[in-house]
């Protein structure tokens, strides 16, 4: 075995939603390591072009673009300006999320919130499915990832929107395997509680040790880990591996309450 080749991505080329901070830019930066070119989308774009100007100084080439993922224009600019920049397109990987972080009263929330909330989770990682499939096909080697949640699989108070799209997001991926196999594979990573701006904003000493009770591994996630794991999703050494979901946890359960 080569491990060298197993992880090599020379000549690929990654789009990442979110890809301006946090996870989405940990996995932009991670891909570009491994030699991927990468397009970045976000709907900060100035976020997003210092991540890609971060990714140059590495030799690979980077595309920065406004992206809001919730309307179709951009979705298809994403796409579009990728192939006509690069030339063709092997991973995308679906990394913007939003809502969450306990703040889901259910009799407070509305119809049009649960509404925004699978628009941005769900129906965007469909659609950009949809777009992108035909160019991995085209291209002999496509990889997508999926960025789901442990909320996906866990019972918690105040998240039945958040944990609901993310639990989709999970079935989604298993069906859609079964749709664009052979040739592109189509997987999911689940982090657990990770250090990112997100969680900052709802984490207290409190929840951090609460979490920490049922978490082996005794800290919370960095970017880097789920980042590893987006890594082996989108690189040659798991060709044989679809339609699943790692979850990447520190083995254990992390919630807010």
């Amino acid at each position: 075995m080569n491990l060298n080749k197993m992880l090599n991505l020379t000549g690929m080329v990654a789009l990442v939603t979110g890809g301006g901070n946090g996870i989405g830019c940990g996995s932009a930066r991670i891909l570009a390591e491994a030699g991927a070119d990468v397009v970045i989308g976000d709907v900060n774009l100035a976020a997003a072009e210092e991540v890609a100007e971060d990714i140059r100084g590495m030799g690979r080439k980077a595309l920065a673009l406004k992206c809001d993922v919730t309307k179709e224009a951009d979705l298809m600019n994403f796409v579009e300006r990728a192939i006509v920049e690069f030339g063709k397109l092997n991973i995308l990987v679906n990394n913007v999320g939003v809502g969450g972080g306990g703040r889901e009263n259910p009799f407070r929330v509305t119809v049009e919130y649960f509404e925004h909330i699978f628009k941005v989770n769900v129906f965007s990682a469909w659609r950009l499915c949809q777009l992108v499939v035909p160019y991995m096909k085209q291209a002999g080697y496509g990889s997508i990832v999926n960025i789901t949640s442990m909320g996906s699989i866990n019972r918690s108070p105040n998240m039945s929107a958040y944990a609901s799209s993310k639990a989709a997001l999970n079935h989604m991926t298993a069906n859609l395997a079964m749709d664009f196999g052979p040739d592109v594979r189509i997987n999911a990573v689940g982090p657990g509680a990770v250090e990112t701006q997100a969680l900052a904003s709802v984490l207290t000493p409190e929840i951090e040790k609460k979490m920490l009770e049922h978490t082996p591994i005794k800290r919370l996630g960095e970017v880097e880990d789920i980042a590893g794991a987006v890594l082996f999703f989108a690189a040659p050494i798991s060709s044989w591996i679809t339609g699943q979901v790692l979850f990447v946890n520190g083995g254990g359960v992390q919630t807010l309450d």
